[in-house]
């Protein structure tokens, strides 16, 4: 794969990385994480309000990536649009495996006390259910436009440095952006998720 020194692999693109990675190059991809991980933390971070979650994440995307490095082919030179999507839909099912376990906590609440406590599981119970609803409308979203939100509004890359990664112009990730928060507005009513991604982040 012409990736056989360190210099080569931290200059190598993510496509010539990932094609290594393919043949079981465990160089390669520890050239990738590190390249992207605290990106992709930032991104699950940035999604869920929670550092511990984000870890698991993080790791599990990774996996996943290694898991998946035979069969999956990168359309972009970056990996990282591919790793966001990776993280945005483990971050979508751990919510949904945690709203089925909450909405038990208020049938097994018997005692006073108990019933207190299992109104904070329903209050987070919402919590998951609105972030699960952005989430969802994030990936309804046309593929450009929702690119152009994974890399700016929940990555928090510059609209500059989407558009050299997109190959597009800066202009055009701006209007990409601006279509997307319209959209966006629309589809979640009002959604909002406490220390993670709310509806206001459709107006930064």
């Amino acid at each position: 794969m012409g990736v056989e020194t360190l210099a080569d692999l931290e200059s190598a693109a993510d496509t010539t990385l990932w094609g290594a990675i393919a043949e079981d190059d465990h160089a390669a991809f520890t050239t990738l994480y590190e390249r992207h991980a605290q990106a992709v933390w930032n991104y699950a971070y940035r999604l869920t309000g929670s550092w511990s979650t984000a870890e698991d994440v993080l790791a599990t995307a990774f996996m996943t990536a290694w898991q998946r490095r035979a069969d999956v082919v990168l359309i972009r030179d970056s990996a990282l649009p591919w790793l966001y999507t990776v993280a945005a839909n483990l971050v979508r099912n751990d919510h949904r495996r945690r709203g089925r376990f909450l909405r038990l906590v208020p049938k097994l609440a018997v005692l006073d006390e108990a019933r207190d406590h299992a109104e904070e599981f329903v209050e987070r119970d919402h919590t998951q259910q609105r972030l699960t609803k952005v989430l969802a409308a994030v990936d309804r979203l046309p593929a450009a436009e929702k690119e152009a939100v994974q890399l700016c509004m929940v990555g928090r890359m510059s609209t500059a440095d989407a558009a050299q990664l997109l190959g597009i112009t800066e202009v055009s990730v701006r209007s990409r952006l601006s279509r997307a928060r319209t959209r966006l507005r629309r589809m979640t009513e009002g959604s909002m998720t406490e220390g993670g991604m709310t509806e206001e982040s459709f107006d930064e």
